[in-house]
């Protein structure tokens, strides 16, 4: 078969499959046409998840006749030079969002300039007419019609209306966290879904808070780091305000939104010790850096970006999260005790007190539902008094009321629970403590705190252990037998598939250590062999902290459980176990009294 030149018609197609991918593809391409143009309102409107109807309306400095036609062009923008391709600092600068979408759909752009008439011009999948007079005040409209109905094998792989909106929404919400100086507002079938009204001074919690709601901002904590002329901004949700899924990680790249998997990778190393493996972080992260210190274009939607340095990018990345983590005062998110809270109180059927008509006046006045009893006899009232007197025992058990330690974080401790919660007061609350789950985080700072000094301490087994493994962990276990000596545990071959255990740190000698063996062994197998020395270490620490902490079940002492709240306090990263898990919820008297009904 002869080669031939494809229609112009058929290459815009060919083109539009590159750019615009869906619905949220067209809205992401013209949205940022809005912002490079200056505009400070954009309302965005779909119908039909965006299959129907696209309306992009912006206040922006618009355009006149002759760019108007240009616009509609392939590869006509007035946003790049001949030289500019390292230097780009617009959203939208390749010159083929237009002339792309209008190629799949029926699409007009009305625009007018400050001082100047409107023009408008009609495409219809690909065959434009105009442009002609038109009314608008200043700004820019942009209109897109039944997308993709002249192409149907592209329709038929757009997913359902409320996938397609969602992904919309999506894109708005990046664009709106990048741009507080902006307006958004987004509707659906006429229902408002954004509305983010723009901000004299950037705020950028106050941004999260109206894009994403009040919870996301209420539970993060402010990142702010520099190294080597790239800098680092944004919002990191803490440990316990996590996710099932990545959709609430917000990345930009000189305020550009990317889903760059080597940043992603580096949230979740900043994250490792303080979050369960299949939860995900809530992040909106800014990483400004010299345009010429990044390629954003190594993908056509620009959706990925290639650092001339990526290890520095990690490197800061990773090192940010963790400070801000260690510097930040213990709490827990306040999202997840809310919804808690909400729940008990329900559970607890309120009292209610039902006004009960008062005969003798024809008013209605409160009668509790809760009837007074007859009064008690003297000699009734003391036995009741012996009844409830503290025994001896009791007293010399009970914890000493310390004003001053309720006004430390994590108050007095006053009692223990089922021998696993440790319930302390404070000046403003309760603070309840999963024994457990904190001391497990306390001993795995320390292991770590050890094996960067001068590592773990270890003792020798009495009567060493042999564990019988699988040869296959068996293997992986001597194989990585110098890095588990290094967190003290020594580990020598003991014929096929088992292994000898000589000596243990010092701090799990009590532990079960054939469990923690299997343990570390399945660790092992389940981690890249191509992770860091560093990472694999703290991973096996954790595990072994696990062994070596307090037990639920285990009776503490008055002073035991102080002092376990003290170093909770002065511990980096205390607010959440090895796995992720909440180690202490906090309980205002205000939320004491919406449980009993009280607020």
């Amino acid at each position: 078969m002869a080669v031939r030149r494809l229609p112009d018609t058929l290459v815009d197609r060919i083109a539009a499959g590159e750019v615009v991918e869906r619905p949220a593809s067209a809205v992401k391409e013209l949205v940022e046409n809005s912002i490079d143009a200056g505009a400070k309102r954009i309302d965005i409107a779909i119908g039909d998840g965006g299959k129907s109807l696209i309306r992009i309306i912006d206040d922006g400095a618009g355009m006149g006749t002759e760019d108007l036609e240009l616009a509609v062009e392939r590869h006509a923008t007035s946003k790049l030079g001949g030289d500019d391709l390292l230097d780009i600092a617009t959203l939208g600068f390749r010159g083929e969002a237009l002339p792309s979408i209008g190629s799949v759909s029926r699409m007009s752009v009305t625009s007018r300039t400050e001082g100047a008439d409107a023009h408008v011009i009609d495409i219809d999948n690909g065959r434009k007419a105009g442009p002609k007079p038109a009314a608008l005040t200043r700004g820019t409209v942009v209109e897109v019609r039944d997308l993709f109905a002249s192409v149907p094998a592209r329709l038929k792989f757009l997913k359902s209306t409320t996938a397609e909106t969602q992904a919309v929404a999506d894109v708005v919400r990046r664009l709106a966290l990048a741009h507080p100086e902006t307006g958004f507002v987004l509707s659906s079938d006429g229902r408002t879904l954004i509305d983010a009204p723009p901000q004299k001074e950037p705020d950028l919690s106050a941004r999260v808070g109206s894009v994403l709601g009040a919870d996301y901002a209420d539970n993060s904590i402010g990142i702010d780091a520099e190294r080597e002329g790239v800098r680092l901004t944004g919002l990191a949700g803490l440990p316990t305000f996590h996710r099932g899924s990545a959709r609430w990680q917000f990345l930009f790249v000189n305020g550009r939104p990317v889903r760059d998997r080597q940043l992603i990778s580096a949230i979740r190393a900043g994250y490792q010790d303080v979050m369960a493996r299949d939860r995900f972080p809530f992040v909106c992260l800014f990483v400004s850096l010299s345009p010429r210190e990044v390629d954003v274009n190594v993908h056509p939607a620009k959706a990925e970006v290639r650092f001339r340095d990526p290890g520095l990018v990690r490197g800061l990345v990773v090192s940010a999260l963790r400070r801000a983590f260690a510097g930040a005062a213990p709490q827990t998110a306040s999202e997840e005790l809310g919804e808690r809270i909400a729940v008990m109180a329900q559970a607890a059927g309120q009292a209610t007190y039902a006004a009960q008509p008062a005969f003798h006046t024809g008013m209605a006045e409160p009668s509790h539902a809760y009837r007074a009893e007859p009064a008690l006899s003297p000699e009734r009232r003391a036995s009741l008094a012996g009844l409830f007197a503290p025994s001896a025992d009791a007293r010399a058990d009970a914890a000493p009321a310390s004003t001053e330690d309720m006004s430390l974080p994590l108050g007095a401790a006053r009692a223990q629970l089922h021998e696993t919660y440790i319930v302390a007061q404070t000046e403003d609350g309760v603070v309840i403590v999963d024994q457990h789950a904190a001391h497990e985080r306390l001993v795995y700072e320390r292991m770590k705190e050890s094996l960067a000094r001068d590592g773990v301490a270890r003792q020798a087994l009495l009567v060493p252990e042999v564990v019988d493994l699988d040869p296959s962990d068996a293997e992986r276990l001597l194989a990585r037998a110098g890095e588990l000596e290094q967190l003290g545990l020594v580990v020598e071959d003991f014929g096929p598939g088992s292994v000898c255990v000589r000596e243990v740190p010092a701090m799990l000698t009590k532990g079960n250590v054939a469990g923690l063996i299997r343990d570390i062994a399945d660790d092992l197998a389940e981690m890249d062999a191509s992770s860091r020395l560093e990472e694999r270490l703290n991973h096996v620490a954790a595990t072994m902290a696990c062994y070596g902490s307090v037990r639920a079940g285990r009776r503490l002492r008055p002073e035991e459980m102080n002092a376990l709240l003290r170093e909770i306090e002065a511990t980096p990263n205390a607010s959440q176990c090895n796995h992720g898990r909440p180690t202490f919820v906090r309980l205002s008297l205000a939320d004491l009294e919406k449980l009993f009904g009280r607020r």
